[in-house]
């Protein structure tokens, strides 16, 4: 536990409000439980805190926090935990900040921090019809390629769009070759340490829906607007020299708000790959964006080499990150203030929308915390921002790892973002 020097500075206090705060932290252990079977019980701590003039903020928080970290639940798990003041730049609680632990989908908060650094916040999702041959009497003669660029959002309207392209071309018969390009990526479908007996999502830089049927879609909805495809699909690499039909895109707002909001693992992935296809690799693998991802590890004055990035999403149980990193790209992101504007309104907010909707929503945290859930089996998490009793804008992150039930660490991190809130 470590309370900033600059509170400590800042405030003055008697022997007698010391003696005070040091019996309130002594009768406060004890008196705030977390059980695994998913109850909190916090028995005398809003009292005993909001009666105290012994302990203003941010003093209280600290007080709660020793409380609850006296939780049953740590008798068999961990937690990494930080809290940061970003308005007084201090650390206001901490515990096992440094833990390498795995970050389930809090590890989609490092996925879009990186992305909106590294590829800016206008950057554009894009898939691209291109032809090389001849176009003449409304015939495209040579080969025709649909180049995907891995928008997850694509479905029958983008196709029908794509297609409504080439009659606008003045293309109503397709003969030779129809080629699928998705040499954007490395050809594996599923990222490293994924489960295999998880639903997981098919990572093709074409998908229609969200599934990986692009072509059957994509020529099934030429035939409906009337294009006859006298032609042979390949698989194949679209050449430097071919013309551009046209580029449909897509914003990355649009991508980052459902994989925020709704915790979206494919989203997240194509971002990923965004992020590694930025490097001028092609293909792009993974381990390209985790070598940026690593860069602003390096960037933000952490070792790189003491985290593991497997993917973008969290799905990976090889992924190794702990609340001290996350915290840090929390900060970056706050000082960025571009960045913010873009990050901020895709978090989901407690007791309001996303996969917060149904949490926190009291009078004292409903609409202040704007936070990333994460859950796989075993690890729960929860890592973002948060509005202080005293306006003050915080950053924090909580790891729980070992649980036998996410309700249990769901609950305590509840308590934690109500504690600041209060």
């Amino acid at each position: 536990m470590h309370l900033s020097a600059r509170y400590r500075n800042s405030e003055t206090h008697s022997l007698k409000a010391f003696l005070i705060g040091t019996a309130l932290l002594l009768a406060l252990a004890g008196h705030a439980q977390v059980t695994d079977n998913s109850t909190i019980v916090v028995e005398t701590t809003d009292m005993m805190v909001a009666d105290s003039p012994a302990l203003p903020w941010p003093q209280s928080l600290v007080a709660e926090m020793d409380s609850l970290m006296g939780s049953d639940i740590f008798k068999t798990s961990q937690v990494g935990l930080e809290i940061y003041d970003l308005d007084a730049d201090s650390i206001l609680y901490r515990h096992g900040e440094r833990q390498r632990l795995r970050p389930a989908s809090t590890q989609k908060l490092i996925t879009a921090i990186t992305a909106l650094d590294q590829l800016g916040t206008n950057y554009q999702y894009k898939t691209e019809l291109r032809y090389t041959g001849t176009i003449a009497d409304s015939t495209l003669t040579g080969s025709l390629y649909v180049v995907g660029g891995f928008d997850p959002c694509l479905g029958r309207d983008d196709l029908a769009a794509l297609v409504e392209c080439l009659q606008t071309a003045g293309i109503d018969t397709i003969r030779g070759s129809i080629y699928a390009d998705r040499s954007m990526k490395g050809p594996e479908l599923y990222g490293e340490g994924w489960c295999w007996d998880d639903d997981n999502p098919r990572l093709s830089p074409l998908l229609c829906g969200g599934s990986d049927f692009f072509m059957d879609r994509f020529i099934n909805m030429l035939a409906e607007k009337g294009i006859t495809a006298d032609a042979t699909i390949y698989e194949g690499q679209c050449p430097t020299e071919a013309v551009t039909i046209c580029r449909q895109t897509r914003p990355i707002d649009q991508i980052l708000l459902k994989m925020m909001k709704d915790s979206n693992n494919l989203y997240a992935e194509s971002m990923f790959y965004q992020i590694a296809a930025s490097t001028g690799e092609h293909p792009a693998y993974a381990k390209h964006a985790a070598t940026v991802v690593k860069n602003l590890i390096d960037k933000l004055g952490l070792d790189s080499s003491a985290y593991y990035i497997a993917d973008g999403s969290g799905l990976s149980l090889y992924n190794y990150t702990s609340a001290e990193l996350q915290v840090a790209f929390l900060r970056y992101a706050y000082r960025q203030q571009d960045i913010f504007l873009h990050l901020r309104p895709s978090l989901p907010e407690a007791g309001v929308d996303g996969t917060l909707k149904s949490r926190m929503t009291g009078e004292k945290t409903r609409g202040r915390v704007f936070a990333k859930t994460g859950t796989v089996t075993g690890v729960s998490s929860l890592a973002g921002y948060c509005i202080a009793s005293n306006g003050h804008m915080l950053a924090f992150s909580i790891i729980n790892q070992g649980l036998r039930r996410a309700a249990a660490g769901k609950n305590f991190q509840d308590a934690v973002c109500t504690a600041m809130c209060r």
